[in-house]
């Protein structure tokens, strides 16, 4: 066991004198210490007094994953810290060592029996502190307990069009009258609040992080936070993402999986535009103490339902998406993406490129087949952009905006119109003149 602060170390003497099964190997001097130890496998429990340090989600995430339990001394005496977190067995500083004794075995019972994933001093930073992930679930599956729905859509580097198909994805769903929250999870290059024209910009990701890291993060804070943006009659919830790429530290991933939990309560559907980098940034986890950059991206692919893996159509686009789903398949093996090819242009693909790029994929792609075919617009694409919109609004028409629909699974009366129209034309035309 392990003790940090004045009030823990007062213990140790009482604990020795117990000679039982509870011993203290180390008295830390700081939080640095006191990590060190506990991922070298060097306890089992460590003690902590009131005021040694703040205890938050990403701390007790740590700790737990390296095997240790997080015993909290408290001055309240009636009960538990009133702002406790889950995962900490809190105990009054006034109780007798061999009362101390008993609650670090039970803590650590409960521990073996509630946690059977691996562990070990070999873990990055911030791991993943939830059950084994679910293979994903196709989009028209309902969840039986009511819970939202997480779609993560990701893409290699490129610009292959990750923000486009996120925003106007969620953008759908929330004319549609399905309730929706955009997420902008980008921890390189947010651009969400700039695409939806929002002026007074915040950092909405990382305020919500911070306030889940302290714990009792709920549905209710998160729409708080969130901005609420018109959508063609409806309503869409957004998250913004970081205002400067500095700022990406703050998006720690274990305060993140709290947000998304509360985003399942909070809405039907969940949108998140992920940054586009896998790397797992090895050199730090000799840092105890260091955040992941790109642990955002990671956290989002592990928890999300359905990911969509955009990529850009053409000689360099293609090449780049099936290196990075071998990549995407290795950093979380139960992801089943759903491979879209954006920017489909006979220009940089030739004549049919839809077949091309098929047949291209069937020979060079991995197993998934391609899902669907985004065409370029960038008349379209101009023109959202310019009037800080989504599609849907600006070119109702766009063969783009109308794909992009089919994809988020929302019928489009426009494409019926239009359908109804050429089907006049034909008539026309074939009436003898």
């Amino acid at each position: 066991m392990l003790t940090l602060g004045a009030a823990a170390s007062a213990f140790v003497p009482g604990l020795e004198q117990l000679r039982g099964p509870v011993t203290v190997v180390r008295r830390c001097e700081d939080l640095t210490e006191l990590i060190a130890a506990c991922q070298s496998g060097l306890a089992r429990a460590a003690i902590l007094a009131p005021g040694a340090t703040d205890l938050t989600v990403s701390l007790v995430t740590r700790l737990r994953f390296a095997g240790v339990v997080v015993v909290a001394l408290t001055e309240d005496a009636a009960g538990p810290d009133p702002a406790g977190l889950e995962g900490i067995a809190y105990v009054d500083q006034g109780v007798a060592p061999a009362a101390l004794a008993d609650a670090v075995s039970l803590a650590v019972e409960q521990f073996d029996a509630e946690d059977a994933r691996p562990r070990g001093s070999l873990a990055y930073a911030d791991p993943l502190d939830l059950p084994e992930a679910a293979h994903p679930a196709p989009m028209d599956v309902v969840d039986p307990d009511g819970a939202g729905r997480i779609i993560a859509v990701w893409g290699p580097a490129g610009s292959p069009g990750r923000t486009t198909v996120a925003m106007n994805m969620a953008a759908e769903l929330a004319a549609a009258g399905t309730p929706t929250l955009l997420v902008d999870a980008d921890t390189y290059a947010a651009s969400i609040g700039a695409s939806l024209g929002l002026l007074d910009e915040s950092a909405g990701l990382a305020q919500a992080c911070r306030i889940a890291d302290q714990g009792g993060f709920t549905a209710a804070a998160l729409d708080r936070i969130a901005v609420s943006v018109a959508i063609k009659g409806g309503r869409l919830r957004v998250l913004t993402g970081i205002t400067r790429a500095d700022r990406w530290p703050e998006v720690r991933p274990a305060a993140l999986s709290q947000v998304l939990t509360a985003a399942r309560s909070l809405a039907e559907m969940t949108v998140i535009d992920c940054g586009f980098c896998l790397e797992a940034d090895e050199e730090l986890s000799f840092d105890t103490l260091a955040p992941r950059r790109n642990g955002a991206t990671l956290r989002c692919l592990e928890v999300a339902d359905v990911v969509i893996a955009v990529g850009a159509a053409d000689a360099i686009g293609v090449p780049r998406m099936v290196k990075a789903l071998t990549e995407l398949v290795e950093v979380v093996a139960t992801i089943a993406p759903r491979v879209v090819l954006n920017k489909v242009r006979a220009a940089a693909v030739g004549r049919s490129p839809e077949s091309q790029l098929r047949e291209a994929w069937a020979r060079f792609g991995p197993a998934p087949g391609i899902a669907a075919f985004l065409p370029v617009d960038h008349a379209a694409a101009d023109q959202a952009l310019l009037a800080g919109s989504a599609l849907l609004e600006t070119a109702p028409a766009s063969p783009l905006r109308l794909a992009i629909a089919e994809l988020a699974e929302v019928p489009v009366s426009d494409r019926r119109r239009r359908r109804s129209a050429r089907s006049a034309e034909r008539e026309v035309s074939r009436q003898p003149r």
